[in-house]
């Protein structure tokens, strides 16, 4: 089942000589449940359509479904909605709110909605991610991959259609980083979830269902990992 496609999509920034275009015709599509790690040289484009897809940037062109809505035809209190309710991010950088708690930094998005949260799933969250015995920390009472996993819980605890990862393991080491993406992998099969990864790491793409390729804002290409 499809949960995401994108139609032409193009970003530019400037105009004339110092017009840069960042996306050109990008045309994907994922379905409900995949991983698919999107790779490429850096400034090839990546982080653009990931902003794209997550509705933090705007199109030049084309357009961004996701469920069969086009996103870019939602206004902005309507955007918003979206993004913190179909989308999960994940950051290099944890962008966690330094007096909140763990677990208020999980809450987060639903609190800003106001709504309750729903205690049974957010405990199976704490569970998931090894943090029931630090919730009630800090991120500066935190290690670096402990906050990782309070950024992940975030993006899961609106129980997102799809999650979005910009080089999640970028600032930690290769067993933080490890255990991060088999958290990520064991969060889109539970939950039943669909995870973009954008990465450098060989290893972490390789174990994509899919593997989309940008090189000079261009989908140059789209390979389906042999099982």
């Amino acid at each position: 089942m499809q949960i995401l496609r994108t139609e032409n999509l193009c970003k530019s920034y400037g105009s004339g000589d110092t017009r840069v275009d960042a996306l050109k015709n990008a045309n994907i599509s994922v379905n409900k449940g995949e991983f698919v790690a999107v790779v490429g040289p850096s400034g090839s484009g990546k982080s653009t359509l990931l902003h794209l897809i997550g509705g933090v940037d705007k199109p030049t062109s084309g357009k961004v479904f996701v469920d069969d809505i086009d996103i870019y035809s939602l206004n902005e209190k309507q955007l918003a909605i979206f993004r913190r309710r179909k989308v999960g991010f994940v950051f290099q950088f944890y962008n966690l709110v330094p007096v909140l708690t763990a677990e208020e930094n999980i809450l987060l998005p639903i609190l800003l909605d106001n709504k309750k949260p729903d205690k049974a799933y957010i405990n199976e969250l704490l569970d998931l991610l090894g943090l029931q015995d630090r919730k009630n920390h800090l991120p500066s009472e935190l290690s670096g991959g402990q906050q990782q996993r309070v950024s992940i819980g975030r993006a899961l605890a609106y129980k997102p259609s799809i999650i979005l990862a910009d080089e999640p393991t970028g600032n930690l080491d290769s067993k933080n980083s490890k255990e991060i993406i088999d958290l990520l992998k064991i969060s889109v099969k539970r939950y039943n979830q669909t995870l973009m990864v954008i990465t450098h790491d060989v290893d972490i793409a390789s174990q994509a269902d899919r593997i989309i390729t940008i090189e000079d804002g261009i989908v140059s290409k789209d390979e389906v990992m042999a099982l």
